[in-house]
This record gives C-alpha cells, sequence and structure tokens, in this order.
C-alpha cells in the first residue's frame, strides 16, 4: 500500500502573540480573540428574581407569578426571562449550580454562541447570580387586606339546620374547590365565598350546580369608570339557593306534578340529593328524578325533616315481592317504642295515653334490611298536623299512618364511645354581631344566632348519617383519628368529635333500657379501608389541626 502524504497547512503568525495558527479572518489565537472580543457583554451577570413567601410563587415577567420548584425547568425559564441580552446571541445550554437553600441565592451557568467575525463563532460559558427577594404577590396583598374582593358568591339554603351545609363542606374539601376562595364567611341561612377574580366565583357556582340542584342569580356592582379608556371595574355577585328539601325528608308535591312524573303518589321521601331531586314512593318503590328547572317551576317544600323523626319497633314484616335495586317492598307491623314498657316508663312518651299501644300496619322499601324487633325511624302521619295545601288535598286514603324513613342502631353511639375517624374543615369568619366565642365548626357554626347545643345536634346527626350511609361516605373523604381520646376542638377550624356526647333530639338520642343496652348490634360506620392517612402533621392552620 503506497503512502500518501497530508496536504501541507499553511499557517500564519497570530498578530498579537506571534504564534503559528491556522489563517482565520481575525488573524488572531484563540487565546488572544477572548482577550480582545467578550460575547457576554451587554448580559446582565447578576439580577434579581422576586418570591411570594406566602403563597410559594414566582414572578415570570411581566406579571405572571408562578409556582416553580427549586431547579426546575420552570425556575430555569423565569431565570432566562430575566437576562435581556440573551436574544442577541445563541443559547447552547444552561444549568443550575448548587447554591444553600437558605442564602437566597441562585447561581445559573450559562453556554452561549456569537459571530465575532465573518465565518468566526465563539462560545462562552460564565454564570449569573441571581438575589431572591421576598415579597407579596398582588393576590396575597388583597388578602391580607379587607373588602378587597371582587366576586362573591352565596349559597343558601332556608332550613331550620345546616347538615346540607356541612355535607357540601366535605364535597367542597374532597374536590379542592376552595383553593381560589379569599375567604368563607358564614351568614344567616348559608355562607358566602369571596373571590378575587370573576371566573373562580363562575367556576365555584358551575361546581355547585353539579353537587345540589340550585338555581342562580347574578348582579354587578359599578365601582369605577374611565372614560377615557373605555373601561370599568365592577363587582359581582351571584346568588345560589339550594333546593330546600333534604335526604329523609317526606314531601307532598301538587297532584298535577305528580301525574305528570308517570303518576306517582305525591307523598313521597326524598333518597337522595345530588344535582337532582331523588324522591321513592315508600308503598310502591316507585321512583322519581326531579332536576332543578323542573322544581323552580313549580317548587314545593317539605312537610317534615330529620328532627321530627319517631322511633318504632319492628314486630312483624313480610316481603311482598317487587325489588328495586336495594329496595325491597314489604308489609311490616310496627309499633311505638317503648309501647311495652311498664307505666313508669311510659310517663317519658310523647304521646298522649293509650296510643303507644296501638300497633300499625304499612308497607314499606325497606324489605331487605329490617327484622322483627329492629328499630326504625318514621314519621307518624296520624298524629301530625301540616299546614300545607297539597297534602290537604290528598284523600284520606292515600295519606298511611306511618311512612318508615330508615334503619335505627341505638345502641350503635355510646356515649363515651371514641370515633375512629375524623373530618376536615375550612376556615371562615363568623357574621358581624355573632360572637366568636362559639365559633367550633370551622365553616359552619353560629351564624343566624345559633346556639351551641343546635350546632352540636346537626353535627352529631350529620356524624350519624355518615356512619349508617355508606353510599354517603363514598362522595367524601373521612382520615384517620390522630389518637383514641378525641380533643375539643381549639381552633375555629377544627372538626373534631367533642369529648362529652351532646344532647340529642328525641329522633336521635332516644333513652334505652338496660337490657337494650347490652343487647348485640350492628357494627356500623366506616372500616378502615375507607380512612384515609392525614398528610399534613406539622400545619399551621387550624382547620388541620388534630
Amino acid at each position: 500500500m503506497e503512502f500518501t502524504p497530508a496536504p501541507a497547512v499553511h499557517r500564519v503568525l497570530c498578530a498579537d502573540c506571534g504564534d503559528p495558527i491556522e489563517p482565520n479572518s481575525a488573524n488572531l489565537c484563540i487565546r488572544c480573540l477572548r482577550n480582545s472580543v467578550d460575547i457576554t457583554e451587554g448580559i446582565p451577570k447578576q439580577a434579581s428574581l422576586a418570591f411570594c413567601r406566602n403563597c410559594d410563587r414566582f414572578l415570570s415577567p411581566p406579571q405572571t407569578w408562578t409556582i416553580a420548584q427549586p431547579e426546575s425547568r420552570e425556575l430555569l425559564a423565569i431565570c432566562l426571562k430575566k437576562l435581556k441580552g440573551l436574544n442577541k446571541v445563541r443559547l447552547i445550554d444552561a444549568g443550575f449550580i448548587w447554591t444553600e437553600p437558605h442564602s437566597k441565592r441562585i447561581k445559573v451557568k450559562l453556554t452561549i454562541q456569537k459571530e465575532v467575525f465573518t465565518s468566526t463563532v465563539m462560545q462562552q460559558v460564565f454564570q449569573v447570580e441571581y438575589l431572591v427577594q421576598h415579597g407579596q404577590c398582588p393576590d396575597c396583598a388583597k388578602l391580607a387586606a379587607k373588602n378587597t374582593w371582587k366576586a362573591l358568591v352565596q349559597v343558601r339554603q332556608k332550613v331550620p339546620h345546616k347538615r346540607t351545609f356541612l355535607f357540601l363542606e366535605q364535597l367542597i374539601l374532597k374536590h379542592n374547590a376552595q383553593k381560589d376562595t379569599i375567604s368563607v364567611k358564614e351568614v344567616k341561612d348559608g355562607l358566602d365565598f369571596f373571590y378575587a377574580q370573576r371566573s373562580h366565583a363562575i367556576k365555584m357556582v358551575e361546581f355547585l350546580a353539579g353537587v345540589v340542584p340550585v338555581r342562580t342569580k347574578s348582579s354587578e356592582q359599578l365601582l369605577s369608570t374611565d372614560t377615557h379608556s373605555n373601561t370599568a371595574n365592577y363587582k359581582f355577585t351571584y346568588s345560589v339557593e339550594i333546593l330546600p328539601i333534604c335526604k329523609d325528608d317526606v314531601a307532598c308535591m301538587p297532584m298535577k306534578q305528580a301525574k305528570s312524573l308517570s303518576n306517582i303518589s305525591p307523598l313521597t321521601i326524598a333518597t337522595r340529593v345530588g344535582n337532582s331531586l331523588h324522591l321513592l314512593d315508600p308503598s310502591t318503590l316507585q321512583t322519581a328524578d326531579i332536576s332543578a328547572p323542573v322544581y323552580w317551576r313549580n317548587p314545593f317544600y317539605s312537610l317534615a325533616s330529620v328532627s321530627d323523626l319517631v322511633e318504632f319497633t319492628v314486630l312483624d314484616i313480610e316481603p311482598s315481592g317487587p325489588v328495586k335495586g336495594k329496595w325491597v317492598l314489604a308489609d311490616a307491623q310496627v309499633a311505638m317504642s317503648g309501647a311495652f314498657r311498664s307505666q313508669k316508663d311510659d310517663m317519658d312518651a310523647d304521646m298522649d295515653d293509650g296510643s303507644t299501644s296501638q300497633i300499625f300496619h304499612t308497607r314499606t322499601h325497606l324489605g331487605a334490611i329490617l327484622q322483627p324487633g329492629d328499630t326504625a325511624l318514621g314519621y307518624h302521619l296520624t298524629n301530625a298536623n301540616f299546614n300545607n295545601d297539597h297534602f290537604s288535598s290528598l284523600p284520606t286514603s292515600r295519606i298511611p299512618d306511618i311512612i318508615l324513613v330508615k334503619k335505627a342502631y341505638p345502641n350503635s353511639r355510646k356515649k363515651n364511645k371514641n370515633r375512629n375517624w375524623r373530618l376536615k374543615s375550612i376556615a371562615k369568619e363568623v357574621e358581624e354581631g355573632n360572637d366568636g366565642s362559639g365559633a367550633g365548626r370551622g365553616v359552619v357554626g353560629h351564624g343566624g344566632g345559633r346556639n351551641q347545643k343546635k350546632v352540636d345536634e346537626d353535627y352529631e346527626i350529620f356524624l350519624r348519617e355518615l356512619e349508617e350511609d355508606q353510599e354517603m361516605r363514598g362522595a367524601i373523604n373521612l382520615y384517620k383519628a390522630g389518637g383514641a381520646k378525641p380533643r375539643r376542638p381549639k381552633g375555629q377550624g377544627a372538626m373534631e368529635v367533642e369529648e362529652e356526647t351532646p344532647a340529642q333530639p328525641a329522633a336521635v338520642d332516644h333513652k334505652m333500657d338496660e337490657d337494650d343496652e347490652t343487647g348485640d348490634e350492628e357494627d356500623i360506620g366506616p372500616s378502615l379501608d375507607e380512612l384515609l392517612d392525614d398528610l399534613h402533621i406539622d400545619d399551621e392552620e387550624g382547620d388541620h389541626s388534630e
């Protein structure tokens, strides 16, 4: 194989140092070229970053605040935007240089290229140091001030209790719908949600319309206007009214509307309230779903609520055949609780003499869960007096004596028995004029002059409904209790079970004999698999405190 020498390389002397180099347009070696030309000229070597300590966001020029983790791509993009001269060079590489987290310094290593002479491209590596300046973003500044909201969502329900808002609060927490809320204020018959932007309020209204049947009205108030730029500043208010019928309420709809719903009986019970109202006729298992627009065109109201429930003892029950989902139609014989007690015990009954010994025959949808000897809660329509035109127009033959609503577990909640689960709550502000000394249940407390006894009764009924209804528990998040012994809530955001069980209404806390207290009872309540671990270990907020 014949050897072919490489062509000779012509070299010239560097114009500054005289070293032999390959010819280039500058006639300078690399060392002299770097000394004479600085391609980083015009790029600042020091800059500052605005950081909000309240929301952990950085200012991304010009006016956007972005959440960025240390040494993340988002933070690197913010750092590069702060350098004005990068558009005149070609960026090859960029990366962080480790610094102490508490030093308030961020260092970035950059590699750039630039054509300095004809066909001569120079590459250079340099560092930029950023000083992190702590401050407040406009959103946090508005939170620190008062009366800076731009949009308000007023949620109202005209019922004598707050159990609907207790459940609605848990739905909001599960779906994180409160993240854009500036503050929550409790007022009479409902809650007020304040927002810094109108879009956030619209998002909350859409969320409420998806979980409960509501009707919405909006209004706006002009604060200021600029005739030169044709701009105006408004405050927006959205009024959201929740349907005034709750779960387990008995309602009587107009006869005309009942005929339009497959000729269902006008006297029904509400089995579930979602984005529509689900009604059930317990004597035929016929159901009807009423959407919010249909209801508000011809509204009707409940005859009695959970606080009016009466305790009955099931003497005999026999399924009659029809089955619809989890409901089984059955013929039942029931008697008032305490009907077969001694005369001394009958003195504590709420009924007149002689009525406690009666046995009532009724049809119920609880044939799958009731057994002879069980206790059930229902409405005693025979001795009830309702001021309702639709109920008065019903013929007597279509009004049953008793309507059973649900099975009761009188022995499941002992007075000193602790719950192994708990709920979270949203922090709120008490309405002006109310004393803040009793704000103990987070977002739902003493608005509208409600006393401590009424608050505790509603909260205890809500907790028992969660224990008895698995479908209701599946819609919210339950958390494991921090300790075996519950503590009294310390802050306004706490939602813990208190050490002593508060006084309960007759439909919830019934006096039992010693034999009944020692009897076997079903173990109700959430299982350990349904409970979530609380990740907020050292939370400074009162609403996450143990």
